[in-house]
């Protein structure tokens, strides 16, 4: 069953592209702006019925997994040793991106000049104080609603905690949360059968309406950020095999349909509950799956991290205007903070990139660069959120002595 899911994702995939071109080639480009347009609302259903999912089951898997960790010092152990993993991770990604595109210098030589007028997306919404407060919900129904990632683990947490020490009415909550993660879990079992008809759409979406050739006219841009994702990948992996062992192989390759669901859709939410799922098939205790994966959505979004760095100074180069090697540290520590709001937030990435560019006064007009191909680069931060996420999941149980030796079967 895996398998052949995986394959028909590979499968809308190729049909995707092709059909996209053919229609960008063979249609006039009112014509093909239109089929992109009908095409998008499958792709727009998928994502829509997927976040239907996410905030209940974020909400009953984290509520079950702090309950089972027996007492408070457990969590706060395992809570430590996930954010020490995060931090690492996240200072790891924003210094390779910050290394990568100063040696590639994928910018250097457009000799742009910043013109009039600024973007219609604005940095000044991300700021510290924003983010502190944004943490606490004022309704847990507005933050379900909205899908306020961070806002469900911060009450959720305050749930597990008083279900764990609750007594016998910890019990019946614990058990009424697990019981709704399981009816969440099937539900995705049926979404999930209409991926590979979303891939096709959002794939034949892009190409029919830009063409084969937004991958070309950016071809230096887009293939240094893969190449700085591919090293990443592999860091991440590294990082792994020394807490994990060999066995951090098989993890990968059991999150082969997760990694590509979250490539084609550009949505690592897409994939959740399938990582979920292949985390606890992989041996790692749900307790531990259900608290560190979840958090991980709000602190973790490695690939997301390395792509602020990287379009910023990509974007200082094109216009010829030269950051120090101060100025861009103290950057980094600015991404560090505001990418942790990042979390269910539609491109956010590109409102956190807005908020640096207007902090360093560089031209925010520079967004206008990389949005034509911000889809294409989307996908490949959205599989390396679910590596860098699955790779600490599985680290932290090991860790805590909850991986097991034999995966369950599948």
């Amino acid at each position: 069953m895996r398998r052949r899911f995986g394959n028909a994702i590979v499968i809308a995939m190729v049909l995707g592209i092709i059909t996209g071109h053919l229609c960008h080639e063979l249609l006039d480009p009112a014509e093909a702006k239109q089929v992109a347009t009908y095409l998008s609302i499958i792709t727009d259903v998928f994502i829509r019925l997927v976040r239907m999912i996410i905030a209940p089951l974020v909400l009953s898997t984290l509520i079950v997994g702090i309950a089972h960790m027996g007492d408070a010092s457990a969590l706060g152990r395992v809570g430590a040793r996930t954010m020490a993993w995060f931090i690492g991770a996240s200072t790891v990604s924003l210094l390779l991106g910050l290394l990568m595109v100063n040696l590639l210098g994928p910018g250097v030589g457009m000799g742009l000049i910043p013109p009039d007028g600024a973007t219609a997306i604005h940095g000044s919404s991300l700021n510290l104080k924003d983010f502190v407060t944004h943490l606490v919900p004022r309704s847990i129904a507005e933050a379900m609603a909205t899908n306020e990632i961070l806002q469900i683990v911060v009450f959720s947490c305050f749930i597990g905690v008083a279900a764990m020490h609750g007594g016998e009415h910890g019990k019946t909550v614990a058990g009424f949360a697990n019981a709704v993660a399981n009816i969440m879990l099937r539900v995705t079992n049926y979404v999930m059968k209409a991926a590979p008809a979303a891939i096709f759409s959002a794939l034949t979406t892009v190409i029919a309406a830009q063409g084969l050739e937004v991958l070309t006219s950016y071809g230096k841009f887009m293939g240094g950020f893969y190449l700085s994702m591919a090293i990443l990948w592999g860091l991440l992996c590294f990082a792994g095999f020394l807490v994990v062992g060999p066995r951090i192989g098989k993890l990968l390759a059991s999150l082969r349909a997760p990694i590509l669901l979250a490539f084609s859709t550009a949505s690592s939410e897409a994939a959740y509950p399938k990582t979920l799922e292949r985390l606890e098939e992989f041996g790692v205790s749900s307790r531990i799956a259900s608290f560190v994966l979840p958090v991980g959505y709000s602190f973790n979004l490695d690939g997301s991290m390395l792509y602020c760095t990287f379009a910023t100074i990509f974007i200082s180069q094109a216009y010829g205007i030269d950051v120090p090697l101060g100025t861009q540290l103290t950057m980094l520590l600015l991404l560090m903070i505001t990418s942790k709001g990042m979390a269910g937030v539609p491109r956010a990435s590109l409102v956190v990139i807005a908020a640096t560019l207007t902090t360093f006064k560089l031209p925010e007009a520079g967004l206008v660069l990389i949005i034509g191909v911000d889809q294409f680069l989307d996908m490949g931060r959205s599989a390396t959120n679910v590596v860098g996420n699955a790779v600490a999941t599985a680290a932290v149980a090991k860790w805590e002595g909850e991986l097991k030796t034999t995966p369950q079967n599948t």
